[in-house]
């Protein structure tokens, strides 16, 4: 048996998951009846966006020459939030196929992934997509592949995910081109996980590559960096969907049932063993580090528990959530989440409401920033509430990117501006043949956070593409901006900026808010403060009630009486009464204009 693991590198909408379909199709791995789009992307949000958000490997069989091949195929995420991921699955195989949109060219995303694979020593196979479409550029982006890659443009194929054509001699390429997997290490049996789910009735499903000895049915198992032991329930393989084996051999793709039902053993990168077998873990295994934190509070306090069990059910099946329990003074108890991104928030937040039915209260992502005292005293503060007041005696340090930006030469004039309204400055720059320039850049994590790449994309027509990674730590020049509803403090909409944009954001909070907070019983004063001092205000007028509509003639001091006793109601109610903000205006102020 001749067996070929490969993976998919291409930027996010670039038809990946598309190609896989059509490879699905060609080898006959789903019949045509049972065949549907993104057959690979499991999750009913994933078909909904089009993008990959988890990793589905599927194994498929295809002959060439008179030989017969099991091709392991696994999907990865293309976002930047799940780089990680990415990385990991490229350490389970041996090829990459590196698909690049004829109609787009290379994207700053897929630079990122592709030196992961070259540093990884993976052999790359070109491929341009989407060569159907009329306004396709396959000379020019095949001579720009050609440049980056070093190869000739007989060693790249073209394909289309949506016709197929090009598609069977994708899979013949793959079968010559890709190496089979190494020798097995006598004496050593294990595993590297790049994947796992959750089943309410089998626990942990681990999805993994094995790379030395045999993982069988009824082994004693374990975990090397999670350190705990558990039996092999179920072996098999995914075509897609779960078919039993005996065994897995050493370069198989497959998938082993657990039995745990715990959160935090599972993690993408470990290492499977024999309980009894001494082997080491694979190198390369690292924790997912958060990069945006942000509080979750259940809708009603009611609801907190059910809070807490969702979280930990969505942490058995995604290991880079981050939560600890926290409370509020005006939210009440609830969660502070960290995530890998903001589309990685924004997956969690849905899958919540989804998937366990419950209304969230989210407040204003934030990033960690070091906070150092006279004392040497360092502090992590990811809570814009928990940032120290104006005035106090600190050292504050912020994390900073290096990114790569990737655009046509038309819109260099409108990203230039943009960098500099994100305190970002150009440190290199490099022209391709087809007029398109990459930019690397530093920037602080904080304004990337503040809907940069949407800005990006928009000041581009949707051409520029963006990578990051995460440098080093600097002084950070900021302060926190506060806003008042009615004189109390709301923490939740507490926010750190940039001083240089105090007075620009406090204005634009204030005006938002007067524009999407329902108008109350009595008057409500709404105002922002920082740096010691109110910078904006305004006021939302009080509800209008008509009391005296029930009135029909009659003296004039029946209705003054009414009013009267209106107004002093409204006095009352302006001394004593709170504002209930709703969950939509929550939601409306976090999300970027």
């Amino acid at each position: 048996m001749e067996i070929r693991n490969f993976g998919i590198i291409a930027h996010i909408d670039h038809g990946k998951s598309t190609l896989a379909d059509r490879m699905l199709e060609v080898t006959k791995t789903v019949e045509t009846r049972k065949m549907k789009d993104q057959v690979l992307d499991s999750m009913e949000l994933e078909r909904e966006r089009g993008i990959t958000i988890k990793m589905q490997p599927v194994r498929m069989n295809h002959s060439y020459e008179g030989t017969e091949y099991v091709l392991n195929l696994i999907d990865t995420p293309g976002h930047i939030d799940f780089s990680y991921e990415v990385s990991r699955a490229l350490r389970a195989i041996e090829g990459v196929l590196l698909l690049v949109d004829s109609t787009q060219g290379v994207q700053a995303q897929t630079l990122t992934t592709l030196q992961m694979a070259k540093d990884l020593g993976l052999v790359i196979i070109p491929v341009l997509t989407k060569i159907d479409v009329p306004h396709s550029r396959v000379k020019e982006v095949g001579e720009e592949l050609c440049k980056l890659l070093g190869c000739d443009e007989s060693d790249i194929i073209c394909v289309s995910g949506k016709t197929g054509e090009g598609v069977s001699a994708l899979l013949d390429a793959i079968c010559v081109r890709i190496p089979p997997p190494r020798a097995s290490e006598a004496g050593v049996n294990r595993g590297l996980i790049f994947d796992f789910q959750y089943s309410n009735h089998r626990g942990i499903i681990i999805y993994l590559r094995v790379f030395d000895g045999t993982l069988k049915k009824g082994d004693a198992l374990r975990f090397v960096v999670g350190k705990r032991n558990f039996t092999a329930l179920e072996v098999g393989v995914l075509v897609p969907q779960e078919l039993p084996t005996n065994s897995l051999e050493a370069g198989e793709i497959g998938y082993i049932v657990t039995g745990i039902k715990e959160a935090g053993i599972a993690n993408v990168g470990d290492t499977i063993t024999l309980e009894k077998g001494n082997a080491e873990a694979i190198a390369g295994y690292s924790e997912p580090q958060p990069v945006v934190w942000a509080s979750v509070f259940p809708d009603s306090q009611d609801d907190f528990t059910i809070l807490r069990q969702a979280l930990d059910r969505l942490r058995l099946s995604d290991s880079s959530l981050s939560y600890e329990e926290e409370s509020s003074g005006v939210l009440g108890r609830g969660f502070r989440c960290g995530f890998l991104g903001m589309l990685h928030m924004e997956i969690v937040t849905e899958r919540l409401r989804r998937e366990f039915d419950i209304e969230i209260i989210i407040t204003s992502p934030s990033i960690s920033y070091e906070i150092t005292s006279p004392s040497g005293e360092i502090q992590n503060v990811y809570a814009a509430s928990r940032f120290p007041d104006y005035g106090a005696n600190v050292t504050v340090r912020e994390p900073w990117i290096l990114g790569q930006i990737i655009t046509p030469g038309d819109f260099m004039g409108n990203i230039l501006t943009l960098l500099y309204e994100h305190e970002s400055s150009v440190i290199d720059t490099e022209v391709f043949g087809d007029g398109r320039t990459l930019l690397t850049i530093e920037m602080p994590l904080r304004e990337l956070m503040r809907g940069f790449f949407d800005r990006l994309k928009n000041s581009s027509s949707g051409y520029a593409s963006l990578s990051y990674e995460i440098a080093e730590m600097r002084p950070a020049d900021v302060a926190r901006l506060d806003i008042y509803v009615a004189e109390e403090l709301v923490p939740a909409f507490s926010r750190v900026i940039g001083t240089r944009r105090i007075e620009i954001d406090a204005r634009a909070l204030v005006e938002k808010l007067y524009k999407t907070l329902p108008r109350q019983q009595f008057v409500t004063k709404i105002q922002t403060k920082a740096l010691g001092r109110f910078i904006a205000s305004k006021t939302l007028s009080a509800m209008g009630k008509d009391v005296t509509a029930h009135l029909y003639g009659g003296d004039v001091s029946r209705k003054n009486k009414l009013l009267d006793k209106q107004k002093k109601g409204k006095k009352k109610m302006l001394e004593r009464g709170r504002v209930q903000i709703p969950q939509e205006v929550f939601m409306k102020m976090i999300k970027e204009d």
